[in-house]
């Protein structure tokens, strides 16, 4: 069987569990499995995950969809991976285990260290090279509270049995059977060590940061043909599968909804929501909480993009539903907000880490404002989906003003992208179309593209983009004032959540970040 016959097995691990799928040359989604993974919160602020459940949670979700379609392993063309980007891990190579609990793209714990090295001067070194504003939200921070506080650290890197890496590096490692150590230019450009213009790691960064770059995988390009499983611990992924196509879940996102072209761009609803812009080969400054990232590399080639980052968004629906019990099904939440249709005043702003852009508050807490004695459930979960959309046109609005180009139509995916409500609103908010792919799983697919094109089951970008695909198309209906009127309240709400964000001594960040200097995180 060739190339172009075979099966491609996609890896989709994020933020709250893992999804393993079958898409054949057709680039059709044939199967899939799921597993999701534990959430820990040690201290306010701080999100931890094992990586040994997720490893685990990739075999069991493997081998639960190859037996559920019989699909034996060796009719499978290769392995694909797409991972949540900036959680950090460090294991231990002669052991397999990691040192302790990954540090997920979520917590805040590196708060003061990266306010230090600000103050210092440093960001925009940082963001010269990296395109990344210097935050706790990036990888390079958590290796160093790793390397500070897990207490037999120093004999493991002294002995060279240390190896650091972000989620897709970990699962690599251990799905080859230790043989391989790398990573993509994709996630690698997540570190805050990465120089995205000399695509290499940066020995002034590692060591502005405190981290030994020979910690640090081999960078590939996303196409690349990684290696081959050899994961001793399954009975069908001991099989020499190759893998291929290793890129962050955004950016997998934006290649699989086709945004090939310069201009076009995609929004992620997930736990947070990355918005996306293609801008072609030339990187463009990165400023106002926008962040410059590597799109994708094939051959060698890097396309760029403009981010913004959203930190919660798909969460929040998660929160109110399970922290406040205001829903129980999403059956229900339709319900609800159909008894509703506007606001009537209340504005929740989902700031439980901490707001991404345009804001780059790490301190930010949430806060929802605006309720009176008639408040009820469906003003508190409308919202709540309001507040995603609100955050998606800060977005836009920033990308826009630093690309130049102005926005025609946001091609939406992930779990959120479901809710009709939210996309008839995000529609309205933008005052442009949005287009919803019938795929719910862009980012998966675009990781099957894009190992796809590396072991030639497709040729060229244009052989994938001919591939027809139906789209859900939402277009505005709220009149200008009201948009205008809704999205200045949503301003004076986050502006009380700025006003109020500054730390003091006695504040939980402090409080969390002073215990973190006494403890370490709970080892796998």
């Amino acid at each position: 069987m060739t190339n172009k016959q075979g099966y491609l097995l996609t890896i989709d691990q994020s933020t709250s569990g893992t999804k393993a799928l079958i898409i054949d040359s057709a680039g059709a989604i044939i199967a899939k499995s799921s597993v999701e993974h534990k959430q820990y919160y040690p201290s306010p602020g701080w999100v931890e995950h094992d990586p040994m459940e997720i490893y685990e949670n990739v075999l069991r979700a493997s081998e639960a969809l190859l037996q559920q379609a019989g699909i034996e392993p060796s009719r499978l063309a290769a392995l694909t991976l797409t991972n949540q980007r900036e959680t950090a891990v460090m294991w231990d190579r002669a052991t397999g285990l990691p040192v302790c609990n990954a540090i997920v793209w979520q917590c805040q714990r590196t708060v003061e260290r990266c306010e230090a090295l600000k103050a210092a001067g440093y960001e925009e070194i940082i963001r010269a090279k990296t395109g990344l504003m210097l935050d706790p939200y990036f990888s390079a921070a958590k290796w160093r509270w790793m390397l500070e506080q897990v207490p037999y650290i120093d004999r493991l890197l002294e002995e060279g049995r240390l190896l650091a890496g972000t989620m897709d590096s970990w699962l690599l490692w251990k799905l080859s059977d230790g043989a391989v150590h790398a990573t993509d230019y994709t996630n690698a450009s997540r570190t805050s060590l990465f120089n995205i213009h000399e695509l290499r790691w940066d020995t002034e960064l590692c060591e502005l940061f405190g981290v030994p770059i020979d910690l640090l995988p081999e960078v590939k390009s996303s196409d690349a043909v990684f290696g081959v499983t050899n994961a001793k611990d399954s009975q069908l992924l001991s099989y020499p599968i190759p893998i291929a196509g290793i890129i962050g879940d955004s950016q997998a996102a934006l290649f699989g909804q086709h945004c090939f072209e310069t201009g076009m761009a995609k929004a992620t609803y997930g736990t947070g929501t990355s918005v996306l812009m293609n801008i072609g080969e030339k990187p463009v400054a990165a400023e106002n909480g926008l962040v410059l990232a590597i799109g994708w590399s094939i051959g060698g080639k890097v396309t760029y993009a403009l981010e913004a980052v959203i930190r919660t968004s798909g969460d929040t629906i998660k929160w109110v539903r399970d922290n406040l019990g205001l829903f129980h099904t999403f059956a229900e939440l339709e319900e609800l907000l159909l008894q509703t249709h506007h606001n009537e005043g209340v504005y929740l702003v989902p700031a439980f880490v901490g707001l991404g852009a345009p804001y780059w508050e790490p301190q930010a807490r949430a806060m929802i404002s605006g309720m009176s004695r008639g408040t009820g459930r469906p003003h508190i979960i409308r919202a709540a989906i309001e507040s995603i959309a609100y955050q998606v046109r800060d977005a836009i609005e920033l990308i826009e003003e630093g690309a130049g180009i102005p926005l025609k139509m946001l091609r939406t995916d992930g779990g959120a992208s479901d809710n009709t409500t939210l996309m008839q609103f995000q529609a309205d908010m933008l005052g442009c179309g949005v287009s919803k792919s019938d795929v719910a799983e862009l980012s998966a697919l675009g990781s099957a593209y894009m190992g796809g094109l590396g072991i030639g089951i497709w040729g060229s970008l244009s052989e994938i983009a001919k591939q027809m695909r139906k789209y859900e198309i939402y277009m505005p209906l709220m009149d200008q004032t009201q948009r205008a009127k809704n999205y200045e309240g949503w301003k004076r709400a986050v502006g009380v959540v700025l006003q109020d964000s500054a730390p003091d001594d006695h504040s939980p960040i402090a409080e969390a970040s002073e215990a973190g200097s006494k403890k370490s995180i709970p080892c796998s």
